[in-house]
């Protein structure tokens, strides 16, 4: 049994929470209804933050905003070099304001101080990165259609785009969408998670100090059912891109079909890292505990199932329930802890209880599986759970916790079919030094990213995204500004036009 964890109370905890309004229109404002909501820290306990709580008239008061900035405001019609230049100057302003940004997301998260510095620091790169795309965003010409014709394709921004973002990395996947929106010359209706809102209100801040024109970013605070539908069926929205839960994922699609509006989905993962006898086990280990547990497996591209090999299951499980016990859980913002809080209470329950179904099937828990009793927010240990069988729902479902399942194969074939057995397809692994091994696996398995030798390393050069119920479209990657595109055909005719119709 593992000690109580002693949670320091950190200066926040003695004062008022901060309080933060919505961004319409290049302007910070109060609710219509003058409603808010209290965000209580899951590491700490206390309340941390006050938002504005927005509803539907609020919603269309900012798509109303973004609407008339796309229509007649600056921002489409800039040099694709001076929205290039307000993205490179946000860039900088973000990373002046990395450690305030990185705190806000630890205390509403329960993330890790140090991941959370690595996560905003990674949104910089983004940043910069999205600001270099603005200025290579281009069309197509035809000069091959015959001596009288010219075709020109065109890209041209679609318009105004209702972002709807994820809490378990609030300031990350925000920067995964808008700056690629704004730098096809999009206006955005942005709307984080009720639950970790106040990163993305100080983005807007920066926003605006960076040059980014009145009404371009409106930031709306508030729960689904009243922010988030209404973003997505509002009639001036021309498309939606969601970061969240594939049954949400689902609801969204169905809503956005009613208009037919563009959408791009980042949903659920359950992802597979297949371990062969002749991989570099010692790395794959450290792998396995880190593709577990990072972010407390509230991740997701998390890697949750550990495939192995038969004939080196014990010895590698045993590896990896040694790591496993080094893994320090605690207070998010100590410099040393590894996993931080749950979310929430309830979600905190929810992966209990995917644990205590696998026990009921027959799993055995090798480590962790119970919450750690601790003087303020809640704890979860990292858990192991073998002799999981591919029917168990742990073993299908996003469990979305720090709860790694292990499985067993014998031959290339079933690992593979252990890795596609899942509605998802998000990411996998394998660790081998075999290169017909490595390719067989990487070309095999139904996933929008494998990695050979490594897990979850990221790059905004590299696209992300999922195959089935994974999600719809990739984000980051050179083609991620023309994703906030339509394109469209002119064709040229030089001289008398021949071949009438009508003689």
């Amino acid at each position: 049994m593992n000690a109580p964890l002693n949670i320091s109370m950190p200066s926040e905890a003695s004062g008022a929470p901060k309080s933060y309004r919505l961004l319409i229109d290049g302007k910070q404002v109060e609710a219509v209804d003058g409603r808010s909501l209290e965000r209580r820290s899951p590491g700490h306990g206390f309340v941390v933050s006050r938002y504005a709580q927005a509803n539907e008239k609020d919603v269309d008061l900012a798509v109303q905003a973004a609407h008339k900035a796309f229509e007649s405001g600056p921002w489409p019609r800039m040099k694709a070099g001076e929205r290039a230049n307000v993205l490179l100057k946000a860039a900088d302003l973000i990373e002046a304001r990395l450690e305030e940004i990185a705190r806000l997301d630890a205390l509403e998260s329960g993330k890790p101080i140090a991941q959370a510095r690595g996560e905003i620091g990674g949104a910089v790169d983004i940043w910069r990165y999205a600001a270099s795309l603005a200025r290579t965003l281009s069309g197509d010409s035809y000069a091959n259609l015959g001596d009288a014709m010219l075709g020109v394709v065109l890209r041209e921004p679609v318009g105004v785009v209702s972002i709807i973002t994820p809490w378990n990395f609030p300031f990350l996947i925000v920067s995964q969408k808008l700056p690629f929106a704004l730098a096809a010359g999009c206006t955005a209706v942005v709307k984080p998670s009720e639950m970790t809102s106040a990163s993305t209100f100080l983005l807007g801040d920066v926003l605006l100090e960076a040059g980014v024109p009145a009404g371009v970013v409106n930031i709306v605070a508030g729960l689904g059912a009243d922010v988030g539908a209404a973003m997505v069926a509002h009639p001036s929205v021309e498309m939606v891109s969601f970061t969240g839960s594939t049954r949400v994922g689902k609801l969204t699609m169905a809503s956005a079909a009613n208009s037919l509006k563009k959408v791009s989905m980042e949903l659920g993962g359950k992802n597979g890292q297949i371990v062969f006898p002749d991989g570099d086990l010692e790395a794959a280990a450290d792998a396995a505990v880190f593709g577990g547990f990072f972010n407390a497996g509230e991740c997701c591209n998390a890697g949750s199932r550990l495939i192995v090999h038969q004939d080196i299951a014990s010895d590698f499980l045993a590896a990896v329930r040694k790591l496993t016990a080094k893994v320090r859980v605690g207070d998010p913002l100590d410099d040393g802890t590894k996993v931080g809080a749950m979310i929430s209470t309830d979600h905190l329950a929810k992966v209990s209880g995917y644990v205590s179904a696998a026990k009921g099937e027959g799993g055995e828990v090798l480590a962790g599986g119970g919450a750690r009793a601790s003087n303020a927010g809640q704890y979860l240990d990292p858990t192991i759970v073998s002799g999981v069988t591919e029917g168990m729902a742990i073993a299908r479902e996003e469990v979305f916790g720090p709860v790694l399942s292990v499985l067993s194969f014998k031959t290339i074939e079933e690992a593979l079919r252990i890795a596609n057995n899942t509605p998802y397809g998000l990411s996998a692994g394998v660790w081998s030094r075999d290169i017909d091994t490595c390719m067989t696996v990487a070309r095999g398995v139904r996933t929008g990213t494998v990695w050979v030798n490594t897990f979850m390393d990221g790059y905004p050069e590299l696209p992300f995204g999922g195959y089935k119920q994974s999600g719809l479209g990739r984000e980051l990657g050179r083609r991620a500004v023309e994703d906030y595109t339509e394109e469209k055909t002119i064709q040229f005719h030089r001289g008398q036009r021949t071949g009438w119709w009508v003689g």
